[in-house]
């Protein structure tokens, strides 16, 4: 078998495979109880209030459904509706248009692997392989035991230490399919791990309660630059740079001064 007709082969058992994943996720949510109680909405006011406008609130209280949830679950759009007057189809056009808010469960720790341009050519590719067939799932999806989800994401934003892989939104810079591996390994064993700029892993709902507005006071915790980050303003320093002061001179130069 030629390694096109291999991957082609592969491709499509993958998309089937999430097809059923996706299927059987969304029977599972229509009898699941929920955690949404009337302390979350009380918490859903209180980020409401934090807004002129009460429907600019739904992105946070969105991940705040996740928090409680673990995803974005049909009562949670419900929730969201009703505290904000708006229809359920309207909730639910936001929370499928980002692919932050996920629509069915996602792992304990949601690994997200970059394989964006920079990224792949510096290896996203070979760690995506790596994972999925380590784990032996593809994109959104969870492993049996509900501690690892994976995301093939389209850029991390951290194109200085290509390639990257996140956890819960924490970077892991630098990374090889080995140490990615490791990484993974090191999660389902329950170990604590650091993020290489930022705090120490947390699990996805915390880090989704974060992202709601409500602090867990780790924002300060670890390594918050890397060198590859700092290289220009240590260049700068070297060198006595210094940005222009007042704006920009060039454009806002006297009369008979400036460019030629």
């Amino acid at each position: 078998m030629t390694p096109e007709r291999l991957a082609a082969e592969r491709a499509e058992w993958s998309a089937e495979r999430s097809q059923a994943a996706r299927e059987a996720s969304e029977k599972a949510s229509a009898t699941r109880p929920t955690q949404l109680d009337e302390t979350a909405r009380a918490e859903m006011r209180e980020i409401i209030a934090r807004y002129p406008q009460p429907r600019s609130a739904l992105l946070p209280m969105l991940h705040l459904v996740q928090a409680y949830e673990g995803y974005v679950t049909p009562a949670g759009i419900e929730m969201c509706a009703e505290e904000l007057g708006l229809t359920e189809a309207e909730v639910s056009a936001v929370a499928t248009f980002y692919t932050m808010y996920k629509r069915r469960p996602m792992g304990e720790y949601h690994v997200g692997v970059c394989t964006n341009t920079l990224c792949a050519i510096m290896g996203g590719d070979a760690i995506w392989s790596e994972l999925t067939g380590e784990l032996g799932i593809g994109h959104d999806e969870t492993t049996d035991d509900g501690t690892v989800s994976l995301e093939h994401v389209e850029c991390n934003a951290a194109c200085d230490f290509a390639p990257v892989v996140m956890v819960n939104w924490e970077f892991m810079d630098d990374q090889t399919p080995q140490s990615a591996r490791e990484l993974v390994d090191r999660l389902r064993a329950g170990e604590q791990v650091q993020s290489t700029r930022g705090a120490a892993i947390c699990t996805w709902r915390e880090a989704s309660r974060v992202l709601a507005g409500f602090p867990d006071g780790r924002a300060t915790q670890g390594r918050q630059a890397g060198a590859a980050s700092l290289a220009g303003l240590v260049l700068a320093q070297e060198r006595g740079w210094q940005a222009p002061e007042g704006g920009t001179p060039a454009l806002e130069a006297a009369p008979g001064e400036g460019a030629q």
